[in-house]
């Protein structure tokens, strides 16, 4: 081997290969990374429409079915990463074809910046008002400022991602529990007999449904993250645990909001019982461990469709999340809720690819241009998932991408 193979810098984040052996980490520093990852602001916003519309019952039943469903899905996706040590992209590769991976890419890139955005916008804004009567520039600086810090961290990968989650996640879980014990305990009447007070119409399935929207199309990019454990049971437990625990929180401190403020962050709850500096380190760095996460899945997406390195493209993500931050806050969020049903399609057949051809999946390389099964799968799942109103629209799309990849499976051996 020439001394300059052996000068080679190694690519920490392993966007073109599997991650050896040899740079897998701990149960515990997965677990960090995976419950930051689930510590999602935006999935307050659905603890609020599910406290607005369930009794405490109904809460609860929803919470648990929906949360056994995501952390099934994901943690199918984490067994697959796991074992195989390869990314989001690279599985992608394997069950859609080189080219046709670029349509998996794309989806994720596009709404995990979108996320990233909005991520920024909900730290900034409310900070603005509280710290400067809501002056408009100033929300701009804030974004700014926001923007840079987290997509810096961002650029330097997975050493990176594991700092941030190691410094959040016991100061939000602990900050943010501690306030919403305190409210609770501030409040007139109990917690069950305020949750009936707002309930209205949702169904507990309507309430699973919302629990799977709010963080599917993130949790499609549980590869990119548990490709890095050490073995399968790591992979699978610190996935399945913290999307339990992480999803759960976060609606938990959603409806408090809702019921004892009514608002829908517990930005608001801690304001009200007079922590701001609690409250604007508990929104940052929540906000942080996801758009962290956001930004390294769009990162390597677009690494994949323009054959570039990693980091630029977590550059040129930050970017372009950054400067369109507020607009995307005030006027995308509706999309990007849809474009969360799309991407469940996606994962389902990442899955399938891997476990009706494993043999394939020992090297990087060899892979067709286009499984156009996989392709027309995704669409038709997304329309179905979108247009069907009826039942729980991820897993309605993903029951139709599987029954159209599963036949091509057939059609294609034969």
């Amino acid at each position: 081997m020439s001394s300059k193979e052996n000068t080679k810098p190694v690519d920490v984040d392993f966007a073109e290969e599997a991650v050896p052996q040899s740079q897998r980490r701990s149960f515990l520093t997965m677990f960090m990374i995976m419950l930051g990852f689930t510590f999602f602001s935006a999935s307050m916003w659905t603890g609020q429409s599910m406290a607005e519309g369930l009794d405490f019952g109904g809460f609860m039943g929803a919470l648990i079915l929906g949360g056994v469903i995501l952390s099934v899905y994901t943690g199918l996706l984490a067994y697959v990463s796991s074992k195989t040590g390869l990314s989001m992209d690279l599985l992608a590769r394997k069950a859609f074809g080189k080219k046709g991976s670029y349509l998996s890419s794309a989806m994720i890139s596009f709404t995990q910046i979108g996320w990233f955005g909005v991520g920024v916008a909900m730290f900034a804004i409310p900070v603005a008002q509280q710290l400067l009567g809501g002056n408009v520039v100033w929300q701009y600086v804030l974004v700014a400022i926001a923007g840079i810090l987290m997509t810096s961290s961002a650029y330097f990968g997975i050493k990176s991602l594991t700092i941030v989650s190691y410094v959040a996640v016991p100061l939000v879980a602990v900050l943010g529990t501690v306030a919403m014990i305190l409210a609770v305990q501030r409040g007139d009447g109990t917690f069950i007999e305020n949750f009936a007070k707002s309930s209205g119409g949702l169904t507990v399935i309507g309430g699973a449904g919302l629990v799977m929207g709010s963080f599917v199309s993130g949790g499609t990019a549980t590869p990119n993250f548990a490709r890095f454990a050490k073995n399968t049971r790591d992979g699978v437990l610190t996935t399945v645990i913290a999307f339990l625990i992480g999803n759960s929180l976060m609606f938990f401190f959603g409806a408090v909001s809702y019921i004892y403020v009514g608002g829908n962050d517990i930005f608001e709850v801690m304001l009200n019982l007079g922590l701001f500096y609690a409250a604007v380190i508990v929104l940052g760095l929540n906000i942080w461990t996801t758009n962290d996460n956001a930004l390294y899945s769009a990162g390597l997406g677009l690494a994949n469709i323009f054959h570039q390195k990693k980091k630029p493209m977590v550059l040129l993500s930050g970017v372009i999340g950054t400067v369109t931050a507020i607009w995307l806050y005030w006027n995308f969020v509706s999309w990007l809720n849809i474009l969360n049903c799309t991407l469940p399609p996606v994962g389902i057949i990442l899955v399938l690819g891997y476990f009706l051809n494993r043999k394939d999946y020992d090297k990087v390389g060899g892979e067709k241009e286009v499984d156009w099964f996989a392709v027309i799968g995704v669409i038709a799942g997304a329309a179905v998932a979108n247009l069907l109103h009826w039942g729980v629209a991820s897993i309605n799309g993903m029951a139709v991408a599987a029954v159209i990849y599963l036949i091509g499976q057939k059609v294609q051996k034969h």
